[in-house]
């Protein structure tokens, strides 16, 4: 008798057991004092420091994600896409222009305690949408000044908006079938990273992606690497607010060019090595330099022995139409190979455009002929391409018009000789 009413109690509890777990309404086990937690979904871990793609959908699709949160009757949810909040709840469904957004989402309890979790959201345009791309850094705009976007379909823009102010001088410029923007940045745009609205000839909206706004002296190229007592140029915006540049203590105030887009001076007589180097603008605040994806007050600059041929952010894609300066690299006159000696070390220093499909790199003569002993090369990081410049190599460039470097999906940052 005993066995049988322990039996029943057994199924008992069984069946009572079974029936909460198949109750549609789930029941929370955990307190509005327990830990907050995301349960789902899984968000990526950051990769070398960057935040992982969370999401990637067309415009034409509503961003859309929900989660599963504990203690879940204890706790607020709030989204937030470039440091913004959008909406709040479990769950988020919106529309976005095409473009690039920051997302963060925060779970907080009642009691007060939080987490969240961070990653990228990706919008892509349709194919017939216009859209901007990036080919150098016309990403950095100052405010007042002339600035430029490149993209697909462009001509089939009208107006233009930046930080969600109107811009009031804007030209779409023909471009060897293609086309591109040239426009006055409106002088009361907020500084920092602000979205670009294109305005289409059919009066909808579509997604510029994100530029970055600075009234500071900011330098983008030119300032990784140097010869010394030879001449150095550095790019960039507001350059015409530059006073002195210090390389490690030795400083520089007397520029042969100094414009809003470009420095020109002497490098200082410095031994080879890596120096720290910082400026000062004419009203005492830093000069701004942007390295490894960073806007510092600072950076490190390498002084070389090696001679410089060229120093920029050349962009590089035969895909461009026939005209198009980007097409191919040809900066370097052929008359500067006339005085290198055979046996010299050519140092081409290139990056990796990341939305590319394929990353190629093929030096040739200005009758696009591979340069003696030298073949395509297929690369996916930033690196070097080193070429000996044998006799057949500086005939090749004295006898077929000159001397070019070709590919697709990268940019010719620096070119030495040694």
């Amino acid at each position: 008798m005993k066995l049988i009413y322990r039996t029943l109690i057994a199924l008992f509890s069984m069946s009572v057991m079974l029936s909460s777990c198949n109750d549609e309404q789930p029941f929370s086990v955990a307190g509005q004092d327990d830990e907050p937690h995301i349960l789902a979904p899984t968000f990526p871990d950051r990769v070398s420091g960057e935040l992982p793609t969370v999401a990637t959908i067309n415009r034409d699709a509503n961003f859309t994600m929900e989660l599963t949160v504990t203690p879940s009757d204890f706790v607020s949810v709030d989204w937030y896409l470039d440091g913004t909040k959008v909406a709040s709840g479990k769950k988020i469904d919106m529309p976005l222009l095409a473009g690039v957004y920051d997302m963060k989402v925060v779970v907080t309890t009642t009691a007060g305690k939080t987490t969240s979790r961070e990653g990228i959201v990706r919008v892509n345009p349709l194919d017939a949408d216009p859209a901007t791309t990036k080919v150098s850094f016309e990403g950095f705009i100052a405010p007042g000044a002339q600035a430029v976007l490149y993209g697909k379909n462009l001509d089939q823009v009208k107006g233009l908006k930046v930080g969600n102010i109107a811009v009031t001088n804007m030209t779409v410029v023909s471009d060897n079938g293609g086309a591109y923007i040239s426009y006055t940045v409106p002088a009361g745009v907020p500084e920092g990273k602000q979205r670009v609205v294109l305005i289409g000839t059919d009066n909808v909206e579509y997604g510029g992606d994100v530029v970055t706004v600075s009234s500071a002296a900011l330098v983008t190229t030119g300032a990784d690497r140097a010869t010394a007592n030879a001449n150095c140029v550095m790019t960039g915006i507001n350059l015409d607010k530059v006073a002195s540049l210090d390389f490690g203590g030795t400083a520089v105030s007397t520029f042969a060019v100094k414009t809003a887009g470009r420095l020109e001076f002497t490098c200082p007589s410095l031994n080879d090595g890596e120096y720290t180097l910082t400026g000062k603008m004419a009203d005492g605040k830093e000069v701004t330099f942007f390295a490894n994806k960073v806007v510092a007050n600072n950076t490190k600059i390498v002084i070389s022995s090696e001679q410089t041929l060229w120093s920029g952010h050349h962009y590089v894609s035969w895909d461009l139409p026939d005209g198009n300066p980007n097409k191919t690299f040809n900066l370097i006159g052929s008359s500067v190979f006339t005085s290198i000696k055979p046996g010299a070390v050519m140092s081409i220093h290139y990056s990796i455009e990341p939305t590319a499909t394929y990353h190629q790199i093929r030096t040739t003569s200005g009758w696009w002929n591979d340069l003696p002993g030298t073949a395509k090369v297929d690369v996916s990081a930033d690196g070097v391409l080193n070429v000996t410049l044998t006799q057949a190599v500086l005939d090749a460039i004295k006898d077929q018009s000159g001397f070019l470097i070709v590919g697709h999906g990268y940019f010719v940052d620096l070119v030495t000789v040694k």
